[in-house]
């Protein structure tokens, strides 16, 4: 088959990408697209723009895909069938291409075909997150088959496409989880088309179980009543306020920043907070923790002022700071458009989900774990764990108790205890 390159045509500022190839002739095609970049931000190596993660470049790169399967579909034919190559027919292809981006036109039997497929007999039932997760992992499909050059026949994927998909994904640093995901996910697709009589090699799609190692941040006890003592200035109250509300309550910002008193109930002489959680359409009734309380009673028996989300990111971080809050930890923080593991101080590893995680890894162990995913409204103790802090001082300081404990009861007084009798022993 003719191989192809992406190049561009000159140097301006908005240079025109164009396909070249040499025929069977020997001769130089090169045929103009309708695509521009400019050239300092093109990957001359990669055929692509540098950066694809980029809103900017995005569906270009995406185009750029579409026409690297198009084009290398056509020219195959030409090949296999031996017709001749036609340089008005790759025109209007590349067109087409240029046109459609993202929303190709599929090849029956492909792998993307089954996966829009798929994707949209699942709407109805789906939310919108799940949908969103759903595009990302076919994007990565659809990345993957440009640089493959080809669509995926059903036929296609098996034991060889993990190996494939998964030493692309290295290759362009994505993280183990989400080759992964994207392979479970295609996994699914091919279980939905077994249920309806299509065979596919699905049991060859296996995977090793990946270690999971999560950096969760959260805040101690110790460390919240430090931020509790801490004189902060009047423009950062009502977010100190919130701060301690989140890590007592466990909540999304978008539920807790609208607690109101009309949320109010008494259970059995107890506060607690009637309301639905906006992300999950869970109902929760949550009693409410005394330093929650307490933070009411100094407003005057009422919330404080709410507070924009990204208001409230910025202030709570500066917070513990003021707490003193500085020690270094490992985070995973966007590196370009990529996530890497680097050491910051915590307090700038601060965000409004550390209230959720701080009451999960405070309270486990402590309180019976179905009582705190009723609380949190996680429906299932695997994603409840995700919040969990691995690093957990409360429980460190309990087992060094314990260790000290045992020590002192095995060694030191029986050491006393044969000392004395030795003593007594002399003394008579």
């Amino acid at each position: 088959m003719i191989n192809f390159d992406f190049a561009l045509l000159d140097t301006k500022p908005n240079a025109v990408i164009a396909l070249k190839f040499i025929d069977n002739q020997q001769n130089e095609v090169v045929v103009k697209t309708a695509l521009k970049i400019s050239p300092a931000k093109w990957d001359a190596d990669k055929q692509r723009p540098t950066n694809i993660y980029l809103k900017k470049y995005k569906k270009l790169n995406a185009k750029l895909d579409a026409l690297k399967v198009g084009v290398s579909h056509y020219l195959q034919e030409v090949a296999l069938k031996q017709r001749k190559f036609s340089a008005n027919i790759l025109t209007r292809l590349i067109k087409k291409c240029c046109l459609l981006g993202e929303n190709n036109v599929y090849l029956d039997g492909s792998l993307s075909q089954a996966t829009d497929n798929f994707i949209n007999s699942r709407l109805h039932l789906i939310s919108t997150t799940t949908y969103r997760r759903y595009m990302v992992f076919f994007r990565l499909l659809k990345r993957f088959e440009g640089h493959q050059r080809k669509q995926l026949m059903i036929k296609d994927v098996n034991s060889n496409f993990v190996k494939e998909f998964i030493h692309y994904g290295e290759a362009e640093m994505y993280s183990p989880s989400t080759i992964h995901r994207t392979i479970h996910f295609i996994r699914t697709v091919l279980n939905f088309l077994e249920k309806r009589g299509i065979r596919t090699y699905v049991y060859e799609l296996e995977l090793p179980k990946l270690k999971k190692q999560h950096c969760v941040v959260s805040l101690t006890e110790d460390e919240l009543i430090t931020i509790k003592k801490t004189d902060v200035p009047p423009q950062l109250k009502a977010a100190k306020d919130w701060l301690m509300i989140s890590c007592y309550t466990g909540q999304r910002v978008s539920d807790f920043m609208n607690f109101n008193l009309g949320m109010m109930e008494t259970l059995d002489g107890k506060p607690c907070l009637s309301f639905t959680q906006q992300k999950t359409q869970k109902t929760i009734l949550l009693p409410l923790h005394p330093s929650a309380l307490h933070v009411l009673s100094e407003n005057g028996n009422n919330f404080p002022t709410k507070l924009p989300a990204q208001k409230y990111n910025e202030q709570i971080k500066e917070i513990v700071r003021l707490a003193g809050i500085t020690a270094l930890i490992k985070v995973r923080t966007r590196n370009g458009f990529r996530a890497t593991e680097k050491r910051v101080h915590k307090w700038e590893a601060i965000t409004s989900h550390i209230g959720r995680r701080s009451f999960a890894s405070n309270f486990y162990g402590k309180i019976p774990t179905p009582l705190l995913m009723e609380a949190t409204g996680h429906s299932t103790e695997q994603m409840f764990q995700r919040y969990i802090s691995s690093t957990n001082t409360e429980r460190t300081r309990s087992l060094a108790t314990y260790l000290d404990e045992m020590y002192r009861n095995k060694f030191v007084d029986q050491h006393n205890a044969s000392t004395d009798t030795a003593t007594d022993t002399l003394t008579n």
